[in-house]
Formats: structure tokens, C-alpha cells, sequence
């Protein structure tokens, strides 16, 4: 009768933890909608970063544009003997002369430029500190040249810069192996139309780069060699030899015109 009446009833309903479970199922299969959704705001940041590089680059762009600005003026009021006015720098630039005066302020606070008393721009002479700077590093790289060159031609090489509207002996190197040469000081002076040295600046600035030679010119007895250093950005210079006897232009030219290619190879 028991076993009838257990036989008889009717099955047991599923209980109500198997709902909690398949619900917390599907909330679990739901999950990924909400996960693909927090997924957005992470693009918008990605969004705005790619922005914010954008920004970064467009920055950098104009920051490169003045300076070069800024660089190619000085060059041109470096060329020009009597300066330039802001107008005539902004129609060699190509720009406007509010743009200008925006360049000619951090120049002149930096002692790169000046204004003389009829407001032309002129250098100033806070390029003189960085070529004096500048200089100890120029003759290290024509060392080696000067080296070669003194000992070829067995007589005292020299490079030669412009420095006031003079020459001036950067570096000297003497030969090692003569009885006999010019004891040539660095530092020393003497006007750019007067001795090999200084006119082969000047025929460097016609574009003219065969040797020139000399003698006597500078000092009574002594001969010299020179060529100038052309392809330096920024810089007039000559290399050249000085010797106590004549010197052979022809054997002598072309190693002080080697000489000059390998500084300006060095130096670029």
C-alpha cells in the first residue's frame, strides 16, 4: 500500500535552487554585453590620445618651422654688410613682418641679433661667444689634415679663420722632420688682402678655389700656400703652408687643395 501510493504520486517539482543557478547563468552569459560596453570608453581614451599625438606633432612641426626661420635669418643678416630692416628680412623670408618681429625677440634677448640706431638688424655679439666656442673644436678636426699636409710639403701649416674682418691663425702645425721652418703663432693676425692665407679667403668668397701664393707679403723672406675652405656652413676659412724658401705651386697646390677638401669633410 505504501509502496502504491509512493508509486502514485507526482514527480517532485524541480527545485527552486536549479532557477537561482540557470538565472545566475544566464547573468553570467549576459556579462560579455556589459564587458563589450566598458570596452568604449577605453576607445574614447585611445581616441584621445591618438588626438592629443596629433596635437604633439603639430607642435613639433611649428617649433621646427620657426627654427628654421629663426636660423635662416641670421644667415641673411649675416650676409648683408649694412644689416637688414623687418620688412626686407620679411620679404626674403617670406613672411609677414609680425611673424619677424616674433623670431627678432628671442634672438636679440639671446645676444644673437641687435638693432643698430636706424633699427636695421645687425649681428650681435652674442655669436662671437659661440665662435669662440666653436673654435677649439674647428681646430681639432683640422688637425689631422694640417698634419699630413706640414709633413707632405715639409713646411708649417695653418688653417686660417675670419674673425673681425681679419685672418687669424686657428691652428698651426709644424713639420717634424725639416732643420729649418716658420715658427707660425696661433693667434696671429694680418689683413685678408695680404698674404696667401687671407686672399685665398677672399677669391673662396668669389667661388674661386685654386691655390694662391705669396711672398713676402707678411714677412720679409717667407713664402706661402694657401687654398680656402669651402662647403662649411657658417665658416671662412684657408689652409695653406709657410715655408723660408720658395715653394712649388705645382707640387704644393694640390696637396694644400687635398687639404682643404679633408677639413671641409671633416667639419661638415
Amino acid at each position: 500500500m505504501d509502496a502504491t501510493a509512493h508509486a502514485g504520486e507526482p514527480p517532485a517539482s524541480p527545485r527552486a535552487p536549479a532557477d537561482g543557478v540557470a538565472g545566475r547563468g544566464d547573468a553570467v552569459a549576459g556579462q560579455p554585453d556589459g564587458v563589450t560596453g566598458q570596452a568604449d570608453p577605453v576607445a574614447g581614451r585611445a581616441d584621445a590620445a591618438a588626438g592629443q599625438g596629433d596635437f604633439v606633432a603639430g607642435r613639433g612641426a611649428e617649433m621646427s618651422q620657426t627654427l628654421d626661420r629663426g636660423l635662416r635669418l641670421l644667415h641673411l643678416v649675416a650676409d648683408a654688410s649694412a644689416g637688414l630692416t623687418v620688412t626686407e628680412a620679411a620679404n626674403r623670408l617670406g613672411i609677414g613682418r609680425a611673424a619677424v618681429y616674433r623670431l627678432v625677440g628671442p634672438l636679440t634677448g639671446h645676444g644673437m641679433l641687435r638693432r643698430d640706431g636706424d633699427g636695421r638688424l645687425r649681428l650681435g655679439a652674442g655669436l662671437l661667444h659661440l665662435a669662440r666656442r666653436a673654435q677649439p673644436l674647428l681646430a681639432e678636426g683640422a688637425l689631422p689634415a694640417l698634419r699630413r699636409l706640414a709633413e707632405q710639403a715639409g713646411a708649417t701649416a695653418h688653417l686660417t679663420v675670419v674673425e673681425g674682418g681679419e685672418g687669424v691663425a686657428l691652428a698651426v702645425v709644424e713639420p717634424s722632420w725639416t732643420s729649418f721652418h716658420v715658427a707660425y703663432r696661433a693667434g696671429a693676425r694680418h689683413p685678408l688682402d695680404r698674404g696667401a692665407a687671407g686672399r685665398a679667403i677672399l677669391a673662396g668668397r668669389a667661388g674661386v678655389a685654386e691655390p694662391i701664393s705669396s711672398s713676402g707679403e707678411l714677412q720679409a723672406g717667407a713664402y706661402g700656400v694657401a687654398a680656402p675652405v669651402l662647403g662649411v656652413p657658417g665658416l671662412e676659412a684657408s689652409v695653406g703652408v709657410v715655408a723660408l724658401a720658395p715653394l712649388d705651386v705645382d707640387t704644393i697646390g694640390p696637396q694644400v687643395l687635398a687639404a682643404a677638401t679633408a677639413i671641409t669633410t671633416a667639419l661638415s
